[in-house]
């Protein structure tokens, strides 16, 4: 999720530690999360979701109000609801229904091409991008043409098609966010839950989503962890990294939960990956880490 970014403070010792442990992990875990919610019988949109952000949202922000958070002006709210389109809807939402077809650790990998679209369309925007960069973003864009051309998602049309729609949702949505009116990095991120888990359950109604029969009791544990720990834990430690720590340390997420999602996938679903689907995310991870390293070099 998008949040303004902070003025960087000093880092608070094995917080960060504990911080980073849990962003990398469960963030990690999600992708699997989804899968075991959709075999339980989760709609995808509408429940798995819509369903998750809008009890993540409405937790933080019922918090967010009790703790004296202003909320987000008229103007505010608007600019927080195309964020939610942009990165629940887009970026979320066509990762769960892509997941109906295509395995939780190749989602992930899909998805690790994020910071190479935000590094384009920053460019695009006008942004300084350096040579290093440019460097990164070639080779990441070749690891994303190897693994929609050669991979196992050639097989799946409609997962391949999500899954390019998905990070650009996302990147997108990160760099049009950038420099507009916003409330504070906490009530961003409840506004964006609510407004996207409420236009995903829209969605998912429109689509005609319902339960053919009673969900199991794996489904319904997996939305629970999804809601509490995908979207409330997991994402305060992320707020806290980028307050504590370098931003390139936070976004470190980028290139480690890819690895984590396809251990998982293969450990506990017995996910199979072809020396395709391996090397794409070689490449494609090879590509976020230049960008890493050319950013750090100019900052």
């Amino acid at each position: 999720m998008s949040v303004p970014v902070p003025v960087q403070a000093a880092p608070r010792g094995g917080l960060v530690a504990v911080a980073l442990l849990l962003v990398y992990v469960v963030w990690g875990s999600t992708y699997l999360g989804i899968r075991l919610a959709l075999e339980g019988g989760m709609p995808p949109l509408s429940v798995i979701s819509g369903t998750r952000f809008v009890i993540a949202g409405g937790v933080l922000y019922g918090l967010l109000r009790w703790r004296g958070v202003a909320a987000p002006t008229r103007a505010q709210w608007r600019t927080v609801a195309v964020m939610g389109l942009c990165l629940l809807f887009l970026g979320n939402g066509m990762v769960v229904l892509a997941e109906r077809d295509v395995s939780s650790g190749l989602a992930a990998v899909a998805v690790a091409s994020v910071p190479l679209w935000m590094a384009l369309f920053s460019a695009l925007r006008g942004g300084k991008v350096a040579g290093g960069e440019w460097l990164g973003i070639a080779v990441g864009l070749a690891g994303v043409v190897w693994l929609n051309a050669g991979s196992s998602l050639t097989a799946t049309p409609t997962g391949l098609v999500l899954l390019l729609v998905a990070p650009l949702g996302w990147a997108f949505g990160s760099i049009w966010s950038r420099g507009r009116d916003l409330p504070s990095p906490f009530m961003t991120a409840a506004g964006q839950m609510l407004c996207g888990g409420v236009i995903l359950v829209a969605a998912g109604l429109l689509r005609g989503e319902h339960m053919a029969a009673a969900p199991t009791l794996q489904g319904v544990l997996a939305v629970g962890y999804l809601s509490v720990f995908g979207s409330i834990v997991a994402f305060t430690a992320y707020v806290w990294l980028l307050h504590n720590v370098r931003p390139v340390l936070a976004s470190s997420y980028a290139y480690v939960n890819p690895v984590i999602a396809v251990a998982l996938g293969a450990l506990v679903a017995h996910e199979r990956f072809g020396a395709a689907d391996i090397g794409a995310m070689a490449v494609i991870l090879a590509g976020v880490v230049v960008i890493t390293l050319a950013r750090m070099r100019r900052a």
